[in-house]
């Protein structure tokens, strides 16, 4: 038993399917199927239940899986104390950021956390909620930047900075000629939002609950695969296109890469919608420096909060 084979059966009974935790391994998934099959062999019991479009684990798989949970999280903490004596900003920092939040981040941080910390390498990812909350249990990643609240037993959190979301519309829509949007403006209008499982779009549906009932009803149904899977890029394209309009938070809702007389924004009325972004890592990571230092990258300097400030 290896703690590679641990780590295979953790990610393939979070991802059900083959293919997509080999893919998170990085291995092949042959690979992947003969390490488990390995590993079942050896414990001489059956790990998962295998059916033509989906894997999951059994009742005793379960338990083994979460017992390697806690394995593959007491390893990563071992290397966090390995690292402690070190000098906090030599080693590697790992980064998750959730899809809405990194591509409109990461080019204003990382300039100055190099600065700061040149010596410090940086792993950067993004990925969904779920998917980093994950990564960061098993020591894939060192910190994450998400929306709170987030709840994870082990983990801190803290708030960087509070973003509002904005309204982008085409300069020609009836929308344009309001100062500012309530939420049951939107109601009579094609609002594009991401698919499900983005926790933008639960924040959105949260803040203007009439877009809910349009969403579940048939008559969207068209809508909802059109969005189904989208960045809050292709979002933009798709209101700069005519398609429609939708809400993205401001750091996301910029115009400028499109012809001057296409699009615009509009801010909700008072109280104003916004989402919460902060940072969480294991209550084990020795490396209060790094954290430190990541900190003040994101909201010191010429920062993304200084940015949102202006």
């Amino acid at each position: 038993m290896t703690l590679t084979e641990l780590r295979y059966i953790v990610t393939l009974a979070q991802e059900e399917h083959f293919g997509r935790a080999a893919e998170r391994c990085f291995v092949s998934q042959p690979t992947l199927s003969i390490a488990v099959k390995k590993l079942e062999e050896e414990l001489d019991v059956a790990l998962f239940e295998r059916s033509k479009t989906r894997v999951h684990p059994t009742p005793l798989g379960e338990k083994i899986v979460a017992q390697a949970q806690i394995a593959l999280e007491q390893t990563a903490a071992i290397k966090d104390l390995a690292t402690a004596g070190k000098d906090q900003l030599s080693s590697p920092l790992k980064i998750g950021a959730i899809f809405t939040i990194g591509p409109y981040l990461f080019p204003h941080f990382i300039p100055e956390l190099q600065k700061s910390a040149k010596q410090m390498p940086l792993y950067i990812e993004e990925g969904y909620t779920a998917t980093l909350r994950h990564r960061l249990r098993n020591g894939e990643l060192d910190v994450i930047i998400v929306a709170l609240p987030f709840t994870e037993a082990d983990v801190v959190t803290q708030a960087l900075y509070e973003e509002p979301f904005e309204v982008l519309i085409p300069v020609d829509h009836p929308l344009a000629e309001k100062t500012h949007i309530e939420p049951s403006d939107l109601d009579d209008y094609n609002v594009l939002l991401l698919g499900e499982g983005h926790c933008f779009r639960d924040q959105i549906l949260e803040a203007c609950p009439n877009l809910q009932a349009k969403f579940d009803s048939s008559s969207t149904t068209t809508l909802q695969a059109a969005t189904e899977g989208s960045s809050l890029e292709t979002l933009r394209h798709m209101v700069a296109s005519g398609l429609g309009i939708t809400v993205l938070p401001q750091s996301a809702a910029g115009t400028s890469h499109y012809a001057q007389g296409v699009l615009t924004t509009r801010s909700f009325s008072d109280p104003a919608p916004t989402r919460t972004v902060g940072l969480a890592w294991r209550a084990s990571f020795p490396r209060h420096q790094a954290i430190d230092a990541l900190r003040s990258a994101i909201c010191d300097g010429h920062g993304i909060c200084t940015i949102l400030e202006r």
